[in-house]
């Protein structure tokens, strides 16, 4: 991807890795659907999509987040986590692959229940009618226009402190916020070359989530000197900058078992009181009400827009 005048340049090569991080996520999507039952447990979900991932040729972008019921983003299982679905569920799973860095960041929500069917049906036509909207110079505001409105219309909320957001090169989030609801604060607009992150979160709840104090998922923040960190902190660092970049991560990947894992859990907690990285806290609707979503990811090549993240693109 090159830079014009500010604005990138989506070249064949670039648009063809995000075509394929694309496809290998949809593909995960639709085995998940295939696999998952009541009594599964959490950890070995993500474990199967992220070995999955890695199996299809993809990268893993960020660790499978597996949301149940009040909490809407930033779970990942952590062992020795014996959480299973339970029929009653509001199961949400956010899943991101990378292909040399161009990201493809998707997320569906499962549950066995009939009575959440309405939620989630309401939240997956709002995520549609949003993807029929975009096109090149629509402004990010009445695209969260287009969400709130078709939100409401099915007697549901989004969470409007919860958004989606543009993709960068190996960045997650690349800067520019695409609201949930009409936030007179938001600027910028959909333009040719962008890709881009949709994600409506709905719930019959007030529509805000606030952070928890339990953290699973972590990233570096790049950085030159590493002096003052002790030698076990500064290996780490090194080992997982070298894998992951700036890139959200799990020590999940990282630790062999529990004890291994909570040793280091307090590494990285050092390092992110030092500044070298940022915690994700775990975030939870601050009514406790369920919370449905739906996630796509979006790439505008030669003025055509195309969802990467489902079978047949446009």
């Amino acid at each position: 991807m090159e830079l014009v005048g500010g604005s990138p340049r989506l070249d064949e090569e670039v648009f063809e890795k995000y075509m394929k991080a694309g496809e290998i996520a949809a593909r995960v999507k639709n085995d998940v659907l295939n696999r998952v039952r009541p009594g599964m447990r959490l950890i070995d979900i993500a474990r199967f999509v992220e070995d999955r991932i890695r199996a299809l040729g993809g990268q893993l972008a960020f660790p499978c987040n597996l949301s149940v019921d009040s909490t809407a983003a930033h779970y990942t299982p952590e062992p020795p986590d014996t959480d299973v679905v339970e029929e009653s569920n509001v199961l949400k799973m956010d899943l991101g692959v990378h292909v040399d860095g161009y990201i493809a960041d998707t997320a569906l929500t499962i549950s066995f229940d009939p009575q959440n069917e309405p939620l989630i049906e309401a939240t997956r036509r709002t995520l549609d009618e949003a993807l029929r909207s975009i096109r090149p110079g629509l402004s990010f505001y009445k695209l969260g226009g287009v969400i709130e409105d078709t939100a409401r219309s099915y007697g549901f909320n989004t969470i409007k402190n919860l958004s989606g957001h543009s993709l960068g090169h190996y960045q997650i989030h690349a800067g520019e916020v695409i609201p949930n609801h009409r936030d007179r604060l938001t600027r910028g607009s959909f333009r040719d070359g962008g890709a881009y992150a949709i994600e409506p979160f709905l719930t019959p709840g007030i529509g805000l989530v606030a952070d928890s104090d339990r953290v699973t998922i972590y990233a570096l923040r790049p950085r030159g000197k590493l002096r003052r960190l002790s030698e076990e902190e500064r290996r780490l660092f090194e080992r997982i900058l070298g894998e992951r970049r700036a890139l959200p991560f799990t020590l999940r990947w990282y630790a062999e078992g529990p004890e291994e894992y909570y040793r280091l859990k307090e590494v990285v907690e050092g390092l992110a009181r030092r500044g070298y990285a940022i915690e994700y806290p775990v975030m939870i609707e601050v009514s406790g009400e369920r919370v449905a979503q739906f996630e796509e990811t979006v790439v505008i090549y030669r003025g055509v827009v195309y969802v990467t993240t489902r079978s047949g693109y446009s």
